[in-house]
């Protein structure tokens, strides 16, 4: 089924974006559906990703978006400091160590905002609830994206898929949302951590100059 978890909170990531913004950075870009938003909103944007397989997927859907896609893995880059304005994380972070986010902490601007749309190790009995409300939803979702794309193939051309797969590779993550919470608290302080229905969480940290 064509539903994304990580689509459907792009309304929620868009939100994030910090007035005047100019400059931002997506970190493991993959195909590159949300760099090309963030380049519609008329923001110089950087997108690197360490599959080149996906960079060549982003690069093709690309056309008539200025997005700079670059091969590289986000541990070892050499970010320039206080340089983004924005810099979003779409289920990538679990790729790397989470102290990988210091480094993209000391890349923002004054007042820039760091948005992680995360993955979290489910740990129970604290994560059912949330876990048992999302398959019944999870479910229903992937059957309305589902009806939704066979209208749009009887009616004909000129409509487009609600959603492409997921291209990109993928791991599971390691850490549970109360581990997420205390590391962010220690490496990002003041930052907030929102547990989403879709078994990811939003976590948000703003750059304010002391």
């Amino acid at each position: 089924m064509p539903f994304n978890h990580n689509d459907h909170y792009h309304g929620q990531l868009l939100r994030q974006v910090p007035n005047g913004c100019r400059k931002a950075l997506d970190v493991g870009c993959g195909t590159g559906e949300f760099a090309r938003r963030l380049a519609a909103k008329g923001i110089d944007v950087d997108a690197i990703d360490a599959s080149e397989e996906a960079l060549e997927t982003a690069r093709a859907r690309s056309a008539g978006h200025t997005v700079d896609y670059r091969h590289a893995d986000v541990t070892t880059i050499d970010l320039p400091g206080g340089h983004y304005d924005y810099i979003s994380c779409l289920a990538s972070i679990h790729h790397v160590p989470f102290e990988t986010v210091a480094a993209l902490r000391e890349a923002l601007s004054p007042d820039g905002v760091l948005a992680i749309l995360g993955c979290y190790r489910e740990s129970w009995p604290a994560d059912l609830p949330v876990s048992l409300a999302a398959v019944p939803a999870n479910a229903a979702a992937r059957l309305a994206v589902a009806a939704w794309e066979k209208g749009s193939a009887a009616a004909g051309a000129g409509r487009t898929r609600l959603h492409g797969p997921m291209d990109a590779p993928a791991m599971g993550p390691s850490m549970t949302l109360a581990e997420v919470r205390r590391e962010a608290a220690r490496l990002l302080p003041g930052c907030g951590v929102r547990r989403r229905l879709f078994w990811r969480y939003l976590l948000v940290y703003r750059n304010s100059p002391i």
